[in-house]
């Protein structure tokens, strides 16, 4: 029953998708059909921003694709979202072909600049790119931050949250350290611990 509901009600739906965002967007965005997109998920492109997104775009309940203020967004062909999964660009990510993202993963190509006046109120954002290779598998819950780079044929252990250069043909597993720091007053201390 469940790919019937896909073929009749989410790859007309996604086409829709694609129609709205070619009207909104002109040629910052193409898409390739076919791609199946939930009802519940969200795929925007605001103004100057840029958008391409390869053949056989997945995309199930919750999932959001984002580009924001100039931003730029390359996706591959044969590109998987999980459910609650987050792909925001303002500045530039780029994903390769046959890449998939278990639930809830989170690629954000920015943070919020927390030392600009006003703080984080005043909207400020660091950026700097993400390049994501082919054959690339992203486990759950996996926070992947600007500046990152993943080589072809990398898989990232569930639970990670990376920033930097991976290369090629690598398992990305993140050993924690838990380092918390308590400031009160001019007192502070370091608790620090492994999970």
């Amino acid at each position: 029953m469940n790919k019937y509901f896909k073929a009749v009600f989410c790859v007309p739906l996604a086409s829709i998708k694609y129609l709205m965002l070619k009207i909104m967007n002109g040629h910052y965005f193409q898409g390739s059909l076919p791609a199946i997109t939930s009802p519940l998920t969200e795929i925007t492109c605001e103004r100057k921003s840029t958008l391409h997104i390869g053949r056989i775009l997945k995309m199930h309940n919750g999932a959001k694709i984002r580009v924001r203020k100039g931003g730029t967004l390359s996706i591959g062909s044969h590109f998987g979202m999980s459910n609650g999964c987050v792909v925001t660009a303002y500045d530039s990510i780029t994903i390769g072909n046959n890449v998939m993202l278990g639930p809830n993963v989170l690629i954000y190509d920015q943070d919020h600049d927390y030392k600009k006046k006003g703080g984080v109120s005043a909207m400020g954002f660091l950026t700097s790119p993400i390049i994501i290779g082919n054959n690339v598998w992203i486990g759950a819950n996996t926070l992947i931050l600007r500046g990152t780079t993943i080589g072809d044929n990398c898989v990232v252990a569930g639970g990670s949250v990376i920033r930097g250069d991976y290369p090629a043909n690598t398992v990305i597993v993140q050993k924690r350290k838990t380092e918390v720091i308590y400031q009160y007053g001019n007192t502070s201390k370091n608790f620090t611990g492994c999970q």
